[in-house]
């Protein structure tokens, strides 16, 4: 944990490579000081035909960022800028670029180690 997964429109993976994209939220979570850096996963949902945009089809980049919870409302809003600043860098035409972060609640979580 951490986990962002990024949901695009497909035609994004024409303008960068997904591992970059992919590589650079990853270091933008990391530089926030936020998470141990081997804890941190990417994933990447490339959308080809189904999604709309303000009803029309137009290029998007939303991020879904599940963190443990514990961290501030500024930690959370600074993760935020932080990210989708990185990606504005990558997309400057790409009209949608955003993120919303999740608490995880540690009493629910659960991994296989725990067991």
């Amino acid at each position: 944990m951490p986990h962002f997964i990024i949901d695009c429109s497909e035609n994004i993976l024409t303008m960068q490579q997904p591992d970059t994209i992919m590589q650079e939220v990853h270091k933008a979570a990391t530089d926030t000081g936020l998470f141990e850096e081997a804890d941190i996963k990417v994933r990447l949902n490339p959308f080809k035909e189904h999604y709309l945009v303000g009803g029309k089809k137009e290029d998007f980049i939303h991020v879904f960022a599940n963190i443990m919870e514990g961290r501030t409302t500024e930690q959370k809003a600074n993760l935020s800028k932080q990210i989708v600043s990185q990606l504005k860098t990558l997309f400057s035409t790409i009209p949608f670029i955003a993120i919303n972060i999740r608490d995880f609640e540690a009493a629910t979580y659960c991994n296989k180690d725990m067991i």
